[in-house]
């Protein structure tokens, strides 16, 4: 299936708890474009959740989780020229689809 390029902007960006059912902690983006909208979540599971024997990961995987979600945000800033988070509503966006399926999306510095 070929992949679909869309222009759209950030409607939204949290730094908080978020992800799968509100229980992990990261970022939560939501975009936008003309009569479309689509999320994402980059983070790890809080610190509410404890691994035990039914896990597949331990303390030492929840903070590189962490450390990547950090890492991430922090490039998210400085792709967009930006300092804090909450500017990130209103940059313009390419995301990419597969049908209807959203697979990635980057900053479009270009036009900044």
């Amino acid at each position: 299936m070929d992949e679909d390029k869309r222009l759209g902007r950030i409607a939204s960006a949290e730094f908080g708890y978020g992800g799968y059912q509100d229980a992990q902690f990261g970022l939560s983006i939501a975009f936008e474009g003309d009569g479309w909208g689509v999320g994402t979540f980059v983070g790890g599971w809080s610190t509410d959740i404890k691994p035990d024997d039914h896990t597949e990961w331990d303390e030492a995987d929840r903070d590189a989780s962490f450390a990547s979600t950090v890492r991430k945000v922090n490039e998210l800033l400085h792709s967009a020229k930006i300092a804090h988070v909450s500017q990130l509503k209103g940059i313009p966006v390419e995301l990419a689809f597969e049908g209807i399926a959203f697979k990635d999306w980057r900053v479009l510095t270009e036009v900044l």
